[in-house]
Formats: C-alpha cells, structure tokens, sequence
C-alpha cells in the first residue's frame, strides 16, 4: 500500500468501516505535529498506552 500522501511505501495503516489508509513515517509524524495541540490526542495516547522511541 501506497502513502496517502506520496509515493512512498506506507508504513502504518489504519482501518475504518472496510476503508483502509496508510501513511509513510514522514507524513505520519506531520499529521501527528498537527494534532498534538489538540487535548484529545494526549487521551487517546494514555488509552493506546503509546511508547515512543527516538
């Protein structure tokens, strides 16, 4: 699969409703730039119990 965005091999995919879209890294990381100011996205991130590595 294809990133929504560009070209690039997607390499995370999400699934809703039989519809599935991917995003490279690149563009995954700018989508998540977005959102962080948004409250909801620290929530969900306690939710998903998300890690990061840098």
């Amino acid at each position: 699969m294809e990133c929504h965005y560009c070209d690039s091999d997607a390499e995370i995919t999400v699934e809703k409703d039989g519809v599935r879209v991917g995003v490279c890294k690149t563009h995954f990381r700018e989508q998540m730039e977005q959102l962080a100011d948004e409250d909801w996205v620290e929530d969900l991130e306690e939710q998903l119990d998300v890690e990061r590595t840098d």
